[in-house]
């Protein structure tokens, strides 16, 4: 039986959520295509019989080579995936065309390439941020966001003697890699940091038990609860004032402005100044797309100013184009526009970014398992051990075992 043919101007389109801030953002821009191109919609794909979320129904519509038009994914080791296992085709060429690949930063740019050719077209950038509860600071008399570690430490013991039970909000799994990877940029710096999470990774240095025992050292500060708490949760405690400090990527802030919250504090984490640690949503062309030609218009209205202002201001993100309109957004995500233009980014392991989803799931595994035992050699050995076996290097990972995956961040 042939195949029925799509419709000309129709999409069908795999995006991860299914309610919240994010699925508002991807309707957002869908409803900006349709504008854009009347006679053209986007429908949600099909999931599979079976399939828990987003991830594991789109391993299951590549696995039986069934793809959708476009789908989401993460800019960075998560893009090479699909790549490696060719399942991606290029978007070189309409990028230029669009002029798309002058006003993206460097760092981002690099994130949907592989071997020089462009695979996907970024949507919005998050930022891993040092949030603090502005109120209880005070009460506490901390006057400025602590700015290296050991002030850091000292903020920490200073909101303890003040009465409150937990100085710093924490959640379970990648929240919790989160806040690793935050000591890890700041004791080791930029380049160091990126090592970490390739198959020829070293984790034996002095360097990495420093960051090791300091990450330790901040457990101690957070709720004994932490292994049960969602991100959500851990954000929740900052904004009821019972935390003083929490480092979350900054979707936090779409509750947070629904809820009334705005007295709080950001900056990165102590130590990392002048980097930029980060995470992306971003939407790709099958390389058998049953609609290409509808699809690459998708992905124009993606990387256009209007998609992106459409996205990241219903997402809490920031537009991954450096010449947005600053007009239209809050003073933390100008800020934050600046940065990204300025600073070095560093891309996240627990996001897709740094790390194959493979991987992230062994780390945060081996991070999960610490929390309970703090055996600081048996955390390094774990971490390494998944890196060696799924990190990015010379042989690709079958994307098609998509399904697999660790928790979604946002």
């Amino acid at each position: 039986m042939t195949p029925e043919r799509p419709a000309r101007g129709r999409v069908e389109l795999l995006a991860w959520a299914t309610a919240g801030d994010e699925k508002a953002a991807v309707d957002a821009v869908a409803e900006e295509f349709t504008r854009a191109w009347p006679g053209h919609e986007v429908l949600d794909a099909v999931l599979p019989a079976g399939a828990a979320d987003g991830h594991e129904a789109l391993g299951a519509r590549l696995q039986a080579e069934r793809p959708p038009d476009s789908f989401q994914v993460h800019p960075g080791a998560e893009v090479r995936e699909y790549v490696e296992g060719g399942l991606l085709g290029s978007l070189t060429e309409e990028v230029a065309r669009w002029g798309l690949a002058d006003v993206l930063p460097r760092g981002l740019l690099d994130g949907v390439s592989v071997d020089g050719e462009v695979y996907a077209v970024p949507a919005g950038i998050h930022r891993l941020v040092l949030w603090g509860n502005e109120g209880v600071l005070s009460r506490a008399g901390l006057a400025v966001p602590a700015a290296g570690f050991e002030e850091f430490i000292d903020h920490l013991d200073a909101l303890s003697a003040s009465g409150l039970r937990h100085p710093l909000a924490v959640g379970a799994d990648w929240a919790q890699l989160g806040l690793l990877e935050g000591v890890l940029l700041a004791t080791l710096g930029p380049e160091r940091f990126r090592s970490l999470w390739s198959k020829a990774a070293d984790w034996s240095g002095t360097d990495v038990a420093e960051a090791l025992t300091r990450y330790r050292a901040l457990l101690a500060y957070t709720p004994p609860d932490r292994d049960h708490l969602t991100w959500a949760q851990a954000a929740d405690l900052l904004r009821r004032g019972e935390a003083g400090y929490l480092f979350m990527g900054d979707w936090v802030l779409g509750a947070w402005e629904r809820q009334g919250f705005r007295s709080y504090s950001h900056r990165p984490f102590p130590g990392a100044d002048g980097t930029f640690q980060w995470l992306g949503d971003a939407f790709v062309l099958p390389r058998d797309a049953p609609n290409s030609e509808a699809a690459i218009r998708w992905l124009a209205t993606v990387g256009g100013p209007e998609g992106q202002r459409a996205f990241s201001l219903r997402k809490g993100s920031v537009p991954a184009r450096i010449d947005a309109d600053r007009a239209d957004y809050s003073t933390y995500r100008r800020d934050t526009m600046d940065d990204l233009a300025g600073n070095e980014l560093v891309p996240s392991c627990a996001h897709g970014s740094a790390c194959t989803r493979a991987e992230a799931a062994a780390v945060v595994s081996a991070v999960g398992r610490f929390s309970a035992s703090g055996d600081i050699e048996a955390l390094r050995s774990e971490i390494a051990a998944g890196v060696a076996a799924y990190g990015p290097g010379e042989s690709g990972v079958d994307a098609r075992r998509v399904g697999s995956s660790r928790p979604r961040s946002s």
